[in-house]
């Protein structure tokens, strides 16, 4: 895998995760690379970079909090995220740690891991089809998501909307905040299938 001024292995990303993460998790990151690619073929982003950014997007994930929150301090994502549920921060963590430890340089690819947790409005195709591979990997197991893969054959916005709409309903549920970005995100991608329908509409 070409990032930057080095070639990686997949190979060797998988074993540096496989040092970083539980087995399970391991299993669930390479079920995230299976319908990455999946989805990457079908709605036209670099499946190599889909496959990418699927293997690091967990790397950070079971760093302990003081660790996480000290990287995310570090780095450039806005710092409001640390207001939040710290679920979400292996996610920026984790595109520091693609970008200085393997050389990775693609502003996609690192958005794609970046932000697979929060979304955020304005995503690529390859930061929906990651963030949408995470939810409906084959492990994954929620009310719900045989119908979101269903309708990610179809309709990749529409999709990712209904999996960020789940998680929106799940945290007001628990009397919890949802993370702006997540809003913005679940806005834009309904406004977005809104429009065009309205347009094959006529």
């Amino acid at each position: 895998m070409c990032m930057g001024k080095e070639i990686v292995s997949r190979e060797r990303l998988l074993q540096a995760l496989r040092d970083e993460v539980p087995e399970h998790r391991f299993r669930h990151t390479l079920g995230v690379m299976e319908a990455a690619v999946r989805l990457a073929e079908r709605y036209g982003a670099d499946p190599a970079k889909a496959e990418m950014a699927a293997i690091l997007h967990d790397i950070a994930k079971y760093w302990p909090v003081e660790r996480l929150r000290a990287a995310v301090q570090a780095s450039a994502f806005p710092q409001d995220v640390l207001a939040y549920d710290a679920e979400l921060w292996h996610g920026p963590v984790a595109a520091e740690v693609a970008r200085t430890r393997f050389g990775v340089t693609d502003e996609d690819v690192l958005n794609a891991i970046r932000y697979h947790t929060t979304g955020r409005p304005g995503m690529s195709v390859l930061e929906k089809v990651v963030c949408l591979a995470d939810y409906i990997e084959p492990g994954r197991q929620f009310p719900g998501v045989d119908e979101i893969r269903r309708l990610a054959e179809a309709d990749l916005d529409a999709a990712l909307a209904k999996a960020l709409g789940g998680t929106i309903a799940y945290l007001i549920s628990r009397g919890m905040r949802v993370y702006p970005l997540t809003l913005l995100a679940y806005n834009d991608l309904i406004g977005a299938t809104a429009a065009r329908d309205k347009e094959g509409g006529g």
